[in-house]
Order: structure tokens, then C-alpha cells, then sequence
């Protein structure tokens, strides 16, 4: 493949790229699916890498947390909880609810008694009740002796009223009192205070509740018996000036129900029942007999037994007629004989016939006659029912409200009944379950529940603040960044150079991580396109100093030292990275601009099988001397002499260079330094190379620092760079050189 005395190659042969370990097409797979399938920001990965990025200030978040939350529990005063247990005990009877009587244990099956007797306990008036029984308004402990007098109890009821905690127990019937003070003594003797007060109140209630019910029962059991006397004296009256007489029927199913009837509606039910008979019997005979006026054989007719016999006698007649007819003629004499006796039969069945209609219509006058005397009946108890619901609506309004007065009467006389027998026999509806006792340690400040609370605290603000700031900084930092931002694949991670080493001394060990990581890309890149590595790749990058041109020697290097014929093309003519054996050297300006002496500027290197095209003098007009088309030919006449050719050009944002020469190379890989690049410019520079129908076969994320990565948000373009950043001449720093072009 090269010519071991430094010419060129004398054939384009191309030696492709193996990897026994990798398989072609899944790699390439998965290349693409990559490119195609943006990946999620957010995984476990890139959670585990914004903990250890962010590691030291979530520790100093956590750390000064539990620090303030030692402090707190250091500087608070210390609290002291009293409790106490009641028990809500069975209620009975309701005093002045209307209705039956509930079940005794239906206000526990309610859960809003239970919340009700607790919100009892919550109460102010329950509050000042104990300030006045223990005197709280001139203990000092609670209340400033200071404040005047008459003020003092109202501060103590808030203070008090304040400091206690009602918690219905779930479940059952029981509530848990709590009081807290600064003074265990205190705190226990309220919680006592409270229950006992809460108890005498309860029976003061129920008390007063029974005594005002029974009052007000006496008060309106009285005017109500009364109104009852003086409604009924009414309706006897009324019902004897106008003559209403009822009778009392059943109205229900179970006979229980009774209701007041008038004597007239029972006999026009009756009558009305036996006028709807005669109508149904009289249509019935009034149909048979208009179908007998229709019809003479009608079903009546055929169904007569006289008929049916006459008919059948005439049957055969007709049949012998008729068999004998072949034989003689009509006027034959026993013909004739024959005929007159099927007449006679005729006229013998009409007159039945006629017989039969009679009797049809005298049916049906009488059912006719029937009907009219009923409907007159019915008529005349219709005029008098009228005549009597008329009289009746006055007899109608005294009859319901005596029965309304009855019925509140009697509710009210069992009602008085109950509440007498409940006076007599209720009990209390609370009872104490255990005392207060005078509490010996506080419960406040509890250090351990505040460490807790702290470390909480401490981790959610560490947490919320290391993953906002992250969330701000929308650099290109991890090789999903490149995938899931920039809509491209990524082919590799360079790791960051330690300080001090060169390029030529990282790729001379094959074992460093730098060496491994570019023959990494250089793997990924045989598998991205159909026939593997572009034969023509151009590397670029965003801005300058992302390390482009080390990436662009080390891709040379890697594809070399497997075999092939590299030619490394110093494309970026206004800052060159490269320079030839002099600063002098002919190279690819020269070619650009006419010349064609390509053995002047292409130079062998110390690697063999790598060839350098370097930029040579710097052209006035770059970006117009690379559109003027020459540099397509020149880079398919070089892609014939050599394997693979590798273009280091010049920085995408602010320079037309790199679309250009994008245009006529087969692939172009980016490179990304990690952490410096923000996602807007890095995708502006991904969309100019598109634009330019650039194959961004992937790109590579440079000077990774997996431990520790410092990110940089400028946004400037900064192409500062310059003097050749490789000097591949003796006579430079010698630990920052490399030593590309073959020593005389």
C-alpha cells in the first residue's frame, strides 16, 4: 500500500477496515437508530452523573441542614404534653326530635356525633370555663401580670384554648386530649380540668335540654288539644245542616287503612259496574243482529239446528239433480219433480232464516232497553254526587284539619311520654378513661424528628438545586447529550489529556485511554456508512479549541496504523493547524490556486502510511477560493491515490468554510468539546452543515472528564488560534509538539 522510500501510493486500492468482534450491520444499526431516535434526557444514567458531578454541594446543603436543624433543636423551649382519654358513652333519646325513637347506638354508627362532642371540646366557651375553674388568669406562668386585669382572661382562654390538641380516636368512641405547656405541672392539671369541665357541661346540657323540652311539650299540648276539640265540633255541625252521611271503608290492601265514603259513591260504583255490563251485552246482541241484517247465513243462522237439517235435505236433492241431469233433460217430468222440492226447501230455510233475525232483534232491543235504564239510574246518582262533593268541600277542609290536629296531638302526647321516662333514667354521654399525668420528659424539641426533618430538607433543596442548575446549563456534556440534542450519533468520548502530554506521546502508546478512545471512533466510523469508513471525511467542530485538529490526526493516525493510505488535508486556511517542512511549504492553497505539482505539497510523515497535505500560505480570500470548484476535483484526484482521505477544517459558526467544504466530502464527523458548547450553538452548526447537504456521519464528544467536568457557557466564536498549534518541525517546546513530518 505505501511506498516505504516516502512516495506516494501507486493505486486507489482501498484496504477496508475488519473487526472480528463487531458485527457489521448491528453496529450500524445502531448507528442509525440512534441518529433516528433521539434518546431521553432524564434516565438513571444521567441522574447517577448529575449526583457525582453535584456531589460536594448536595454534602454541603445536607450538611448545613442538619447543622441548622442541631441549632433549632438546641435554641427551642422545651415542651411538655399532658393527655388525657374520654369515652363518648351511649346517648338515649332525643328530646324534642318528632318521629320514633333512634336505636341507642345509632349516633355511633354516625361518625359526626363522635366529631361533634370533639369540636365541644375545641370550644372557647369550654376554654374561659376552665380559666375561671383554675384560675389561670392570675397565674403568672401563664399570663403576664402585666396586662390589665380585666384583660387577663380572654388571654389566658387564647392561650389555653390554643395550646390543647382534639384527636378522635378511629374506630372506637374515644378522643384523645393533649395539653401542651412549658410546665408539666400545668400542663397536666388543664388536661384534668378540661375533662371534668367538659363532663359537667355535657350533663348541663342534657339537663336543661329535658327540662325546657318537657315545657314546651306541656305548652303545646295544651293548645293543640284545644284546636282538636274545637275542628271536630265543626265538622258534626257542618255535616248536619247539609245531610252528609258516610260510611268507613277499607282504602288498603291489609285492611288496616280506613277512609270515609258517602253512600251515594258506593251505589254509583255499583250501578256504574252493571251499566258497563249491559253496554258490553247490548253491543254484543246489536253486532249479531246487524250481521243478520247483512248476511242471512250469519254464524247465528248456520248454528240453528232446523237450518242445518233443511240445508242438508237440499244438498241431496241438489246432488240427485244434478247426477241426473246427464241422463234427462230439464222439462223432464221427474226433473221438474225435483226442482219444485229443492224450491220448496229453499223457501222453507228463508223462512227459518227470517225466524232467526226475529228473535236477534228482539235480543237486542231488549239489552238496548237495559242499558237505558241503568244509564238513567247512573245519571241521576251522578247529579246527586255532584250536588254532594259541592257541599262536601267545606266537610272535606274540616275533616283534614282534624285529622291534622289529631295527629299532632298524639305525637306530641307520646313525645312528652318519652321525655319523661328519659329525664328519670339518662346517664352521662362522657366519661374519664385515664387521667393526665404530670409528664416527665419533654416532647419538644424531639432531635431526632428534626435530624430527619434536616436531612430531608437538605437532601430535596441539594437535589432541587443540582438539577437546576443542570437543567440551566444546557451544554453539550454527555454522549446522549449529542444524541437526544443534536439529533446526531454519537461515535465516541475522548477523555480530557493529562496536563503536560502531547498528542504524539498519547497516540505512540496504544494502550492510553486517548489511543483506545480514537480507535473507538475509528470502529464507529467503518460502520456508518454501506461500504464503511467515508472515503473522504471531513472533521470540524463549533468553534475553535474543541479539538478538532488532534482529532483529525489521531482519526489519521488510527486509520494508518491498521494498513491503509491516509492523506491528512490541512483545510483550514485561515488558521492553519498543521504546517510542512517550512514555513514556505507549498500545499493546499497552492493547489487551489492552479498549481498541480501534488508530489511539492503532499508530505510523508513518521507514521507510516500517513501523508500530510498541509495548508500552505494563507490566501487573502478563503471561503471564495475553496467555492471556486477546484477543490472537488482535487479531492477526488487524491481519493484515487490514497485510501482514505481525512479533511481537518476549520469551525462551522461565522465561516462559510466548513458548509463548502462539507459539500463534496462523503461524510463529516463533529466534534464537541464536552461541557463548552452550548446546545444552540452546537444545533446552528449541525443545521449550516445540513443546509450544505453535509452527511454528518456522527460526532464525538472531546476532553470528557467522567469524575469531575468543569463546564464553560460561553457562546463565543473566540477563533483565536493560531501560529500552527502542531509544529512538525524540530526546534518547538518539545512536550507540546508533534513531530508529524519525517526527520531528514
Amino acid at each position: 500500500m505505501n511506498d516505504q522510500s516516502g512516495g506516494f501510493p501507486q493505486n486507489g486500492a482501498v484496504a477496508p477496515f475488519t473487526d472480528p468482534g463487531l458485527p457489521n450491520a448491528g453496529l450500524r444499526d445502531l448507528v442509525l437508530a440512534a441518529r433516528a431516535k433521539p434518546q431521553s434526557q432524564l434516565n438513571p444514567a444521567e441522574v447517577w452523573r448529575v449526583i457525582r458531578k453535584w456531589w460536594w454541594l448536595i454534602a454541603g446543603i445536607v450538611f448545613a441542614c442538619l447543622l441548622a436543624a442541631i441549632a433549632i433543636s438546641l435554641l427551642i423551649t422545651p415542651e411538655y404534653r399532658a393527655r388525657t382519654t374520654l369515652e363518648i358513652n351511649r346517648e338515649g333519646v332525643q328530646p324534642v326530635q318528632m318521629g320514633e325513637l333512634q336505636p341507642m347506638q345509632s349516633f355511633f354508627q354516625d361518625r359526626d356525633y363522635i366529631n361533634t362532642q370533639a369540636g365541644l371540646l375545641r370550644s372557647r366557651a369550654l376554654a374561659e370555663r376552665v380559666v375561671r375553674g383554675l384560675n389561670l388568669a392570675n397565674d403568672p406562668n401563664v399570663v403576664n401580670p402585666e396586662i390589665d386585669r380585666s384583660a387577663r382572661a380572654n388571654v389566658a382562654a387564647n392561650i389555653i384554648a390554643g395550646s390543647i390538641s382534639v384527636e378522635p380516636v378511629r374506630d372506637s368512641r374515644l378522643i384523645a386530649l393533649s395539653v401542651e405547656s412549658t410546665s408539666p405541672d400545668l400542663a397536666a392539671r388543664v388536661a384534668n380540668s378540661y375533662a371534668e369541665t367538659f363532663i359537667r357541661s355535657s350533663l348541663e346540657r342534657r339537663f336543661e335540654a329535658n327540662s325546657y323540652a318537657r315545657n314546651f311539650l306541656e305548652q303545646r299540648l295544651g293548645t293543640i288539644r284545644s284546636r282538636l276539640e274545637q275542628s271536630e265540633r265543626q265538622l258534626v255541625a257542618y255535616a248536619q245542616r247539609q245531610g252528609i252521611v258516610t260510611l268507613n271503608v277499607n282504602s288498603g290492601s291489609d285492611g288496616g287503612a280506613r277512609t270515609e265514603q258517602p253512600i251515594d259513591a258506593l251505589s254509583l260504583v255499583a250501578l256504574n259496574n252493571a251499566l258497563q255490563e249491559a253496554r258490553a251485552n247490548r253491543i254484543a246482541s246489536e253486532q249479531r243482529y246487524r250481521q243478520a241484517q247483512m248476511n242471512p247465513t250469519t254464524t247465528q243462522a248456520m248454528n240453528n239446528q232446523a237450518i242445518q237439517e233443511l240445508e242438508g235435505r237440499r244438498a241431496q236433492l241438489e246432488a240427485e239433480y244434478q247426477e241426473k241431469l246427464g241422463i234427462f233433460q230439464p222439462n223432464y217430468p221427474q226433473m221438474q219433480a225435483l226442482r219444485t222440492r229443492i224450491d220448496t226447501l229453499d223457501r222453507e230455510i228463508a223462512r227459518v232464516s227470517r225466524s232467526v233475525s226475529s228473535s236477534l232483534r228482539s235480543e237486542f232491543e231488549a239489552a238496548r232497553i237495559q242499558e237505558s235504564e241503568l244509564q238513567s239510574r247512573v245519571d241521576g246518582l251522578t247529579r246527586n254526587l255532584l250536588s254532594l262533593r259541592e257541599r262536601s268541600i267545606q266537610y272535606t277542609i274540616l275533616q283534614r284539619d282534624v285529622d291534622t290536629n289529631r295527629a299532632l296531638y298524639d305525637a306530641l302526647l307520646q313525645r312528652y311520654k318519652e321525655v319523661g321516662v328519659a329525664g328519670g333514667v339518662g346517664m352521662n354521654a362522657v366519661s374519664v378513661v385515664d387521667r393526665a399525668q404530670v409528664p416527665t420528659a419533654p416532647f419538644r424539641p424531639n432531635i431526632p424528628f428534626n435530624l430527619v426533618i434536616g436531612l430531608l430538607t437538605g437532601l430535596v433543596v441539594g437535589f432541587g438545586l443540582a438539577f437546576g442548575l443542570e437543567w440551566m446549563d444546557d451544554t453539550i456534556k454527555t454522549p446522549d447529550d449529542v444524541t437526544s440534542k443534536l439529533q446526531i450519533a454519537s461515535l465516541g468520548v475522548i477523555p480530557a489529556a493529562p496536563k503536560g502530554s502531547s498528542v504524539q506521546d498519547d497516540l505512540s502508546d496504544s494502550r492510553s485511554q486517548i489511543s483506545e478512545a480514537y480507535q473507538s471512533v475509528r470502529t464507529a466510523l467503518q460502520f456508518s456508512t454501506e461500504h464503511g469508513v467515508p472515503r473522504t471525511l471531513l472533521i470540524s467542530s463549533t468553534r475553535a479549541g474543541e479539538g478538532k485538529s488532534s482529532t483529525a490526526l489521531s482519526v489519521a493516525h488510527a486509520m494508518a496504523s491498521l494498513g491503509a493510505s491516509v492523506l491528512l488535508i490541512d483545510a483550514d486556511l485561515r488558521k492553519p493547524s498543521f504546517r510542512g517542512p517550512s514555513s514556505q511549504s507549498d500545499g493546499l492553497s497552492n493547489l487551489l490556486a492552479g498549481s498541480e505539482k501534488f508530489e511539492a505539497c503532499i508530505h510523508p510523515t513518521s507514521q507510516e502510511g500517513l501523508f500530510l497535505l498541509p495548508a500552505g500560505k494563507v490566501p487573502p480570500n478563503p471561503a471564495e477560493l475553496l467555492a471556486a470548484g477546484r477543490f472537488a476535483w482535487l479531492l477526488e484526484h487524491v481519493a484515487q491515490m490514497f485510501d482514505y482521505v481525512v479533511v481537518d477544517g476549520p469551525p462551522v459558526l461565522g465561516l462559510a468554510d466548513a458548509p463548502l467544504l462539507a459539500s463534496h466530502c462523503e461524510g463529516t464527523l463533529m466534534v464537541i468539546e464536552a461541557g463548552a458548547i452550548r446546545r444552540t450553538a452546537a444545533i446552528n452548526a449541525v443545521n449550516r452543515l445540513r443546509a450544505a447537504d453535509a452527511n454528518i456521519v456522527g460526532g464525538i464528544l472531546t476532553k470528557f472528564n467522567a469524575t469531575k467536568s468543569g463546564y464553560g457557557y460561553g457562546y463565543g466564536y473566540g477563533y483565536g488560534y493560531g501560529g500552527g498549534k502542531y509544529a512538525y518541525a524540530e526546534g518547538d517546546k518539545p512536550k507540546r509538539q508533534i513531530e508529524l513530518l519525517k526527520s531528514a
